[in-house]
């Protein structure tokens, strides 16, 4: 029996827990399983083994664990696949699959443009007055991070608007102020904050404070706050996406610069052609294809048995919007560059 455990980051504002709940209530019924529940990370229960209890009380055999989160940091990439290893020895009969976070996803853009819409932003393409800064919560895994500046430019791809930033509401820099003060001086008459959030919770009601704020602060400027993605339709696809690809076994997911995989690479050798059978206690079956100018196969048994395949194409191309493909400037010309822009 097929069961799908959706796990929310969880929030210390009891309405953002109550939205996730609501939302995962939404998609059980387009889902079509027999038991679907919901649990936390943190600051609200059910826990995942709490969660998981409850599946296999239900009489699952199958456990789908689908996050329910934006970019894979380090709750998806440590604290989720930790709390599956415990649960697979305490119900060694019960299969577990693990899904991908939401990442960087089109409809995502999609959910992007249409608060955009809804916020009276439309039809930026040329718009000289107006920026976008795009904000995320922030992580202190810089795979994650960079995944935002992802969206970012593919945002700017889609609607040609002038400036579209990028800022963090904490954990990181840039943040949030900084990123409102680079709109300014670029030019910047009217200043649209796009949340890339899922769910309300204490951030979003910060935001919405800093917003205020930065209407008093800068009163030749203007200031619009678009909406989260809350219970966009689109966030569903989304989810049920990520919930069929789990159950099927086909979820993928991308390793090319996460940062423990970097740091175990640092313990191999890379300099000639090797097939490798790897015996860690995590039990993910990752596939990794690793196109460098060298070949090898990784085949990788760890104890987290999460059947993610990896597939790496490493190409070095960087692309700005005024810089066409430029080659990654230098150590002193990145200085100089930083100076600049500072």
């Amino acid at each position: 029996m097929n069961a799908v455990l959706f796990v929310g980051h969880g929030s210390r504002d009891p309405e953002g827990n109550e939205e996730i709940r609501e939302f995962v209530r939404s998609v059980e019924g387009r889902l079509g399983e027999p038991i679907v529940e919901t649990c936390f990370l943190e600051f609200e229960a059910p826990s995942i083994s709490k969660g998981i209890a409850t599946c296999v009380a239900k009489g699952a055999t199958r456990i789908a664990v689908v996050p329910i989160t934006l970019f894979a940091a380090g709750h998806a990439k440590l604290h989720i696949p930790a709390a599956i290893d415990e649960a697979r020895l305490r119900y060694p009969a019960v299969q577990f699959m693990y899904g991908r976070p939401i990442g960087v996803h089109e409809l995502a853009l999609d959910i992007l443009i249409s608060r955009l819409t809804e916020a009276g932003v439309d039809g930026l393409a040329g718009a000289d007055d107006t920026a976008l800064l795009v904000i995320g919560r922030g992580s202190s895994d810089a795979d994650a991070n960079s995944d935002l500046y992802k969206i970012t430019r593919l945002l700017w791809e889609r609607l040609k608007v002038k400036w579209v930033e990028t800022a963090f509401i904490g954990v990181t820099a840039p943040l949030v102020d900084e990123g409102i003060e680079r709109c300014i001086r670029l030019g910047a008459k009217r200043v649209v904050l796009l949340p890339y959030f899922l769910f309300t919770g204490v951030l979003i009601k910060r935001m919405e404070q800093m917003t205020e704020a930065f209407a008093e602060k800068y009163p030749d400027q203007s200031f619009i706050l678009a909406e989260y993605f809350g219970f966009h339709p689109t966030l569903q696809t989304i989810l049920l996406e990520r919930a069929q690809e789990a159950l099927q076994g086909e979820a993928r997911m991308n390793c090319d610069m996460c940062q423990y995989r970097l740091e175990a690479m640092k313990h191999l050798d890379h300099h000639h052609h090797h097939d490798h059978e790897h015996g860690h206690d995590h039990h993910h079956h990752h596939h990794h294809h690793h196109e460098h100018d060298h070949d090898h196969d990784h085949h990788h048994d760890h104890d987290h048995h999460h059947a993610h395949s990896h597939d790496h194409s490493h190409d070095h191309d960087h692309h700005h919007p005024e810089s066409g493909g430029a080659k990654p400037a230098g150590p002193s010309e990145a200085a100089a560059s930083k100076e600049v822009l500072s």
